[in-house]
């Protein structure tokens, strides 16, 4: 498959060139963001302050790194089928990296974020005062809601047993999974992803039991997957003085504009503080070599990103079914001598199943401490973004789990249910490798 693959690529990486000639034009005519449309900047205090006014409302923010707008349609799809969710395009805050992007989703940020140099590094300060890491932005929140508030990490929240007290009208759930494996290693970790939207999912499920009305679901940035980047495949720098360099895709400074890099004052672009220009690479190139994974520039995949409103006090989705799983493996083996492993999974019919029902199973291998060592291989029968399969009563499907290849010992495979993580069943094997 690697020519297609290769094939594949090159053609989205033309068409992403051609696309991003136009975007560009449109940034240096009109400026950024577009005007009438939903920015980052706004977004806490049009979604999340309003319906906080109303005492007792009690609303979820999800603040998750790096959820590009594709992943937000993947996302939506997911949550429709426990809820009503909404889907907005909302266009981040530049130059598009987490320091920014993060202090961008705080209140007040439209006309209060500003962005100076300090020792040499770029520090963004909300109504004067610096909002560059998690305990200073959470601390803004703090300050504003006191014991209406309080945060976590999403993983947390999800794996663990919070203790949310019941004061608490606003809670907002962190992720930087997506951002942080992207950063370390793109070209293995890329299938990690549908990990978090699961997370997000489960989350959901939780906040609805706790009596939270809706989860707004917002990211900092999206990126770019260069993945056919060659030797030469990087933006010459423009002449002048540019003292911050964000992430290799946008500079801030002084200097002049030339063919391969746009050139336009900070103010068109919503950037305020101690900057007059703002350097961006015309094309898709960054400033340096070797980025597979990137962002911080201006372009649709950097940009553009998605704002989920998802309704958790609707009833519709509380239909509780018996579900009756079954798993096997090669007629009763319980060694895997394969990292390829084919499960054999059945929902089993009954008498309370209406003939038109069908329902989405969630396979892992997990070891004995819970962590998950074996996952769908996606594609066939299992849906590729929520990596779940769709069974009808009666109906049997061949679903290969791609082990760990780092794993050794006893393990369960577990059918459970996507949104809530209950096990349906669990079948128990071992790994018998030849090496």
């Amino acid at each position: 498959m690697h020519e297609v693959i290769s094939q594949a690529r090159a053609r989205y990486r033309r068409l992403a060139e051609k696309v991003q000639g136009v975007f560009v034009k449109h940034v240096e005519t009109t400026g950024w963001p577009p005007t009438g449309r939903l920015a980052n900047a706004d977004a806490f205090d049009r979604l999340v302050a309003d319906r906080l006014k109303e005492s007792g409302r009690k609303v979820a923010y999800l603040m998750v790194d790096a959820l590009r707008y594709e992943l937000g349609v993947a996302l939506e799809k997911l949550l429709a089928e426990d809820g009503p969710v909404e889907l907005q395009a909302a266009y981040a805050q530049l130059p598009t990296i987490t320091l920014v992007g993060m202090a961008s989703l705080l209140p007040g940020a439209r006309t209060g974020l500003t962005l100076s140099v300090e020792n040499d590094s770029l520090v963004p300060k909300l109504a004067g005062a610096p909002v560059s890491n998690v305990p200073q932005r959470m601390n803004v929140l703090a300050k504003r809601y006191g014991d209406r508030f309080a945060e976590m990490p999403l993983n947390d929240f999800v794996r663990g047993k919070p203790k949310i007290a019941e004061t608490v009208d606003l809670l907002v759930l962190r992720s930087t999974e997506i951002d942080s494996q992207l950063e370390s290693n793109p070209e293995t970790t890329l299938g990690l992803i549908p990990g978090t939207l699961k997370l997000i999912r489960v989350a959901l499920h939780k906040l609805r039991g706790m009596g939270f009305k809706e989860a707004v679901i917002v990211t900092d940035h999206g990126f770019f997957l260069n993945a056919q980047a060659e030797a030469g495949d990087v933006c010459v720098k423009p002449q002048g003085k540019w003292p911050v360099n964000a992430h290799d895709r946008m500079m801030l400074g002084d200097g002049t504009a030339d063919g391969h890099s746009l050139v336009v004052s900070a103010e068109k672009v919503s950037i305020r503080g101690d900057f007059t220009q703002v350097a961006l690479p015309r094309s898709m190139a960054p400033y340096r070599s070797g980025h597979l994974y990137f962002h911080g520039g201006a372009s649709l995949a950097e940009a553009v990103v998605p704002v989920l409103v998802a309704r958790l006090d609707t009833a519709a989705h509380a239909e509780l079914r018996k579900v009756v799983v079954e798993l096997s493996y090669k007629n009763g083996a319980k060694r895997i001598t394969t990292r390829l492993p084919v499960i054999e999974v059945i929902l089993v019919a009954d008498d309370m199943f209406s003939q038109d029902m069908n329902v989405e199973i969630l396979l892992e291998a997990q070891d004995s401490k819970g962590n998950v060592v074996g996952e769908p291989r996606p594609g066939g029968d299992v849906n590729p973004a929520t990596r779940t399969v769709t069974l009808m009563p009666g109906q049997r499907k061949q679903i290969a789990l791609r082990m760990d290849d780092e794993f050794r010992g006893k393990f369960s495979v577990k059918a459970l249910n996507p949104t809530t993580l209950a096990a349906y069943s669990n079948l128990a094997l071992e790994t018998d490798y030849t090496e």
